[in-house]
């Protein structure tokens, strides 16, 4: 099974990851899922990216310190050189044997050359029905990104 449009990341959540309510800085967890999200990109892609859009970060519920942390990545769509993917964090307890989930978004990331232009990727097909509604669900994203920025446009000095 081909698994290069995803990557899994396990690891256990420190102290220096605190933030002042005692629970993991959301902050960190931004980080944790650019980290997922860039290694899921550049093995999709074969060169450098960069960050364009994170978008639909939802915080479901808090991660504890000393709990292990698995960050789930995969690409669900992908344009000329844009490489979307899904990312989900995930924390348990040792205790537990359930990974609980605690937060989701869609991060996009475009594949450059070493000029910094613009590089054409692959194309990512999916095979499942469930990477089919994924994808059809990025490409729903795609449009409502473009309405809020027409609509938006007004209020920006580009």
């Amino acid at each position: 099974m081909d698994t290069s449009h995803k990557t899994s990341f396990q690891f256990i959540s420190e102290p220096s990851d605190i933030n002042f309510g005692g629970k993991v800085h959301g902050g960190v967890v931004m980080k944790w899922i650019d980290q997922a999200a860039y290694t899921c990109a550049r093995t999709w892609s074969e060169s450098y990216c960069v960050t364009v859009y994170v978008g639909g970060i939802r915080f479901y519920k808090p991660i504890n310190i000393g709990e292990v942390v698995k960050v789930d990545s995969q690409v669900i769509y992908t344009g000329s050189s844009s490489i979307h993917i899904m990312v989900e964090v995930y924390s348990r307890d040792f205790s537990d044997q359930e990974f609980v989930k605690k937060t989701h978004c869609i991060i996009i990331f475009v594949s450059v050359d070493e000029n910094g232009s613009p590089k054409k990727v692959k194309p990512w097909v999916p095979k499942t029905d469930q990477e089919k509604k994924l994808q059809e669900y990025a490409t729903k994203l795609k449009a409502l990104r473009e309405d809020i920025h027409n609509e938006m446009k007004p209020f920006f000095n580009e």
